[in-house]
C-alpha cells in the first residue's frame, strides 16, 4: 500500500485576515527582519505572504508602529516621526571619523566597489582598519569578486546598514543637498572620479595605516 499524497485542496489556506495575523505574529516575535521566503516557511501551505504583508502594511500605515521593508526583508519599526520619543534611551558616545564616513558613503553610493576604486575616488589610501571595522559593525560586507585581473573583492552595504538608517534600499539614500545640510559633505570634490563626494585635503595626513580607532573619533 502506497502512502497517499496529501491533497492541498482538502486543507484550504486560512482567510487573508487570518494570514495577516499570522504574519504579524511571526514578525513581532523575530529579533531580525525576515525575508518573504522565511515568512512563507512559517505559514500553512497555500498562504500568500506577499499579499498578507501588503494588507498588514496598509493597516499599520500612519500608526506608531509601521511595517517597513528593509532590503529584501520586512520588520516592524517605530514610526520615523516619533523617533524623538526614544532619544532618552539612545546613547551615542562616539561618531564615525571622517575617513570612515567617506568610505561608507562611497560604498553606499557606488556599490559594488573595490578597495582600489574607493581609494581612487577618495584620492587617498584607505586604512585596512576602516574597512575591517565597518564590516565588524555589520554595515558593510564583502560582495562578489570583480571579473578583472586579480579578481579583487568588492564591498557593499548590508541590510543592517539600511535598517539603521531607515532605508528600504540603497536607492533611498539622501541626495547631496541633504548630506551637505547634515554636515556630512564639504564643499570641495574628492578625487577625479567622484565630484559628488567631498573631503578635507589633509583629512588622512596623520592617520596610521592600521590604527585601531581609525573608525571613530571622540566626541
Amino acid at each position: 500500500m502506497t502512502d497517499e499524497i496529501p491533497d492541498p485542496q482538502r486543507f484550504p489556506p486560512p482567510p487573508l485576515p487570518e494570514q495577516e495575523r499570522m504574519v504579524e505574529a511571526v514578525l513581532f516575535a523575530s529579533a531580525e527582519p525576515m525575508s518573504l521566503r522565511e515568512i512563507a516557511a512559517r505559514l500553512p501551505t497555500g498562504c500568500d505572504p506577499a499579499e498578507a504583508l501588503q494588507g498588514l502594511r496598509a493597516r499599520y500605515r500612519g500608526r506608531g508602529i509601521e511595517l517597513v521593508r528593509v532590503g529584501e526583508a520586512w520588520a516592524f519599526r517605530t514610526a520615523a516621526d516619533l523617533g524623538f520619543l526614544m532619544q532618552d534611551s539612545m546613547v551615542e558616545s562616539r561618531r564615525l571619523s571622517r575617513a570612515a564616513t567617506e568610505t561608507l558613503a562611497i560604498i553606499a553610493y557606488h556599490q559594488p566597489v573595490t578597495r582600489a576604486e574607493i581609494e581612487e575616488i577618495r584620492g587617498v589610501a584607505v586604512s585596512k582598519g576602516t574597512l575591517d571595522q565597518l564590516i565588524e559593525l555589520e554595515w558593510v560586507r564583502i560582495g562578489r569578486r570583480r571579473q578583472t585581473p586579480g579578481r579583487p573583492v568588492t564591498f557593499v552595504v548590508t541590510e543592517t546598514f539600511l535598517d539603521h538608517f531607515g532605508l528600504e534600499s540603497a536607492r533611498d539614500l539622501p541626495g547631496l543637498a541633504e548630506l551637505r545640510a547634515a554636515g556630512l559633505l564639504e564643499s570641495r570634490p574628492v578625487g577625479p572620479l567622484a565630484p559628488t563626494l567631498f573631503r578635507d585635503e589633509d583629512a588622512d595626513a596623520d592617520e596610521p595605516e592600521a590604527l585601531a580607532d581609525d573608525l571613530f573619533e571622540d566626541e
